[in-house]
């Protein structure tokens, strides 16, 4: 009997030790933006920080002591939380510090939301300090916040993937200074034999210095827009994001947004300051143009970047 118990028990921590193995290898997976105090999941969405508190030294009891401790940190992570959502880009023109800037009903939800903001963790140091996380999701309520409501999204029974009325700035080009030749560093994948449809957009962007936000666009090699929130639905934009990001490839090709058959397209250069906008070549745009009206994958937002 104590044999079999010893074994349940070896049995039991090589299932831990391996779905600890498992969880590490998927999170690699993701693209994470760690800053001083905190990180930005741009896969999941979500956003962490953390606060430090210390007991106040007039305490009357150590229960007394620990609970100031655990409000100055959780006061202090909302303050480090709010100075990482500032920083984060909504497109290629506008942080969310900017939005907050130039709309005070915008600062009022995310105060709101950040007031919200969930404790992950917390944590007592051997001085009496405390260290708690807390963490929140720019997708659901706060990306509905701070997408302005006149911004233009896919209704359906419209147009999807219409070039833009006013070309775009001429894209920048990649680190030797020219624009790869049309889809010579990233064929679209070849549909499948039994012309079944494409289940989302995987695009490579690694090597081009781009970087994440929360409202991208793909745009051809004249400038005109592929994919952005013309493309799809509002609903899938608030809730599920406008793309989910990834620093592996083929991980990022089993995700479940994109996984089964997902469409493989090449980014050639970035376009903006921010470095959010993405240039297919024209070839795959036409292709992707092409795709568009019969399948919904670009509507329901089931795109992929892939970054280094």
């Amino acid at each position: 009997m104590r044999f079999m118990r010893s074994m349940a028990a070896a049995t039991a921590c090589l299932l831990l030790l391996a779905a600890q193995a498992f969880a590490q290898d998927f999170g690699n997976a993701d693209y994470v933006q760690d800053m001083d105090t905190g990180a930005v999941n741009w896969q999941t969405g979500y956003v962490t920080a953390k606060g430090i508190g210390v007991p106040p030294p007039n305490s009357v009891s150590l229960a007394q002591a620990r609970g100031m401790a655990i409000r100055a940190a959780t006061v202090d992570a909302r303050r480090n939380l709010l100075s990482m959502i500032k920083g984060v880009q909504i497109d290629a023109q506008t942080t969310v510090q900017n939005a907050m800037i130039a709309d005070d009903t915008v600062v009022e939800r995310v105060r709101g939301f950040l007031q919200n903001s969930q404790i992950l963790d917390t944590a007592y140091m051997s001085d009496g300090s405390v260290e708690v996380s807390v963490g929140m999701n720019l997708r659901g309520g706060l990306a509905n916040a701070l997408i302005p409501p006149e911004t233009p999204f896919f209704v359906p029974g419209g147009s999807m993937l219409a070039p833009s009325p006013v070309p775009g700035p001429v894209p920048q080009m990649t680190d030797n200074g020219t624009v790869p030749a049309h889809g010579t560093e990233g064929p679209l994948a070849p549909a499948p034999e039994n012309n079944a449809p494409f289940t989302g957009l995987l695009v490579d962007a690694r090597g081009l210095g781009a970087r994440p936000a929360m409202s991208p666009r793909l745009l051809d090699e004249t400038g005109k827009e592929v994919y952005g929130t013309a493309s799809v639905s509002r609903e899938y934009a608030i809730q599920q994001g406008m793309a989910g990001y990834g620093k592996d490839m083929d991980k990022a090709a089993a995700n479940p947004r994109v996984a089964g058959h997902p469409l493989v397209v090449k980014a050639v250069a970035v376009d903006g300051k921010a470095r959010t906008n993405l240039v297919i070549s024209n070839d795959d745009a036409a292709k992707l143009r092409e795709l568009a009206p019969g399948q919904d994958f670009l509507e329901k937002c089931r795109v992929m970047i892939v970054l280094d």
